[in-house]
């Protein structure tokens, strides 16, 4: 039985194979259109990357926020009430 070549020798694509692709991408989508999708794709990246810093962000505060709360109930004596 013949086993698949892989798409990439070694795993990560190269030189030549990076060529390959940038021809078919510019054959795809026009040089024209290139910059255009560039331009969106960082962008977008952009937005993703601020998405995730808010969610780190957000994250954080909940972490700190839980940290204080168990601090003052552990700072904070319980009160014994005696009946006599």
């Amino acid at each position: 039985m013949l086993e698949p070549l892989p798409l990439f020798v070694g795993g990560l694509p190269g030189g030549p194979e990076l060529l390959v692709i940038l021809l078919i991408v510019v054959l795809l989508f026009g040089a024209q259109k290139l910059p255009k999708l560039a331009r969106s794709t960082g962008e977008a990246m952009g937005e993703f990357q601020k998405g995730r810093e808010e969610v780190e962000q957000e994250l954080q505060e909940m972490q700190e926020g839980a940290a204080t709360e168990t601090t003052e109930t552990a700072a904070t004596p319980t009160e014994t009430h005696t009946t006599e």
